[in-house]
């Protein structure tokens, strides 16, 4: 999963960029390493994984991970391609999902751009730019599919009148995750790769005052809450500076310090989880003597595309699954006694693989 962190200048995007990426690179549970200067990959917290790894004293453990971009560039005019806008465009259009870092606490000493704090204005100025250069893909688009239908190619009808409808809600100003969509008529535009379509949480980033009572006397989290519901979007409460203070501290003082403030995980390991929601992603397991490793899929994968996670052979050559859920492995305690009870179960090709399933690929090619 790639996600990219967008936001205007002093909103306090790069300061939760740096805190996620040094929560990678000094905490065990988060390996992290540096790609390039605005890129990092961090592991998905999973404490399932040790827990296997100890029960069966696997060589290694590898978790899932999230690559994250720090997507910078963007002014007034990136859809024309003014700044770094095209670069800026470029880096969206690869990424999975946008965590878009928008500013709710008022300081004397960080000046906003705009001269003030507004988050919905703050969204309007990148859903703009947004926008506009979804527009000009779509009016090209339905420019050549409506020209089609007029020729006889009436199985275009359907790919022209979902443009048009499109091309009026983003001349709303409204982004296109904003549109109810069909399956089918999601494949239908699939390939223009819609950079309003890109699924989006909203990181409300406080000062640690707003934090502590953000849901009853912070307005700016209040209204941000109430635009992200009439577009489908994710909000997250998070408090970048709280991140980086907490970055350098090890497994032990982060989860005091946590507790202190009466948080229970931090603002990375939610931020993962909602994203891991808003994607409709899940994880199953491998687990033995070599190594204990998570697999990310969506959900809704059935068996054989989830064993071509691991490898290409292991889908074309797909004969079964032994799968047992984690939680029943936990009851009884050993794969033996969970066999012995019936729990590992042996699935065919339409079985539908569950978060946490822990899995045996049987195959033959």
């Amino acid at each position: 999963m790639k996600l990219g962190i967008v936001g205007l200048p002093n909103v306090g995007k790069s300061t939760l960029f740096n805190a996620i990426t040094n929560a990678g690179a000094e905490s065990a549970n988060y390996p992290f390493c540096t790609i390039e200067p605005n890129v990092g990959m961090v592991a998905v917290p999973d404490k399932r994984l040790q827990v296997l790894t100890e029960l069966h004293k696997s060589a290694k453990t590898v978790p899932a991970f999230i690559e994250f971009v720090d997507i910078a560039g963007l002014v007034r005019g990136a859809s024309r391609g003014e700044g770094l806008g095209n670069k800026f465009l470029s880096h969206i259009r690869e990424v999975d999902a946008i965590v878009h870092v928008v500013r709710c606490f008022d300081s004397e000493t960080i000046v906003h751009v705009d001269g003030s704090v507004d988050p919905l204005r703050d969204i309007e100025t990148i859903n703009l730019e947004l926008i506009l250069a979804d527009l000009e893909m779509l009016e090209k688009r339905y420019e050549k599919a409506s020209r089609m239908v007029l020729k006889g190619e009436k199985s275009l009808a359907a790919e022209a009148a979902l443009l048009l409808e499109l091309k009026k809600l983003l001349e709303d100003g409204k982004p296109a995750r904003a549109y109810d969509f069909s399956d089918d008529e999601r494949e239908l535009i699939h390939d223009l790769n819609l950079l309003t379509l890109k699924p989006v949480v909203y990181a409300a980033n406080m000062d640690e005052a707003a934090f502590v009572d953000y849901e009853t006397a912070n307005p700016y989290y209040q209204r941000l809450v109430a635009e992200a519901e009439l577009e489908g979007a994710a909000v997250l409460p998070i408090c970048a500076q709280l991140e980086q203070d907490i970055a350098d501290l090890d497994a032990e003082e982060k989860e005091m310090f946590l507790s202190e403030i009466g948080l229970e995980e931090s603002g990375l390991d939610r931020l993962i989880r909602v994203s891991y929601d808003l994607l409709g992603l899940i994880s199953f397991l491998t687990t033995g003597a070599d190594e204990t490793r998570a697999w990310t899929i969506r959900k809704g994968t059935k068996a054989p595309q989830a064993a071509g996670k691991i490898h290409s052979d292991f889908e074309r050559g797909f004969i079964r699954a032994e799968t047992v859920a984690y939680n029943d492995l936990m009851d009884c305690g050993t794969m033996v006694k969970a066999r012995e009870k019936g729990l590992v179960r042996s699935e065919g090709k339409e079985y539908v693989v569950q978060d946490g399933d822990i899995i045996l690929f049987r195959f033959n090619v």
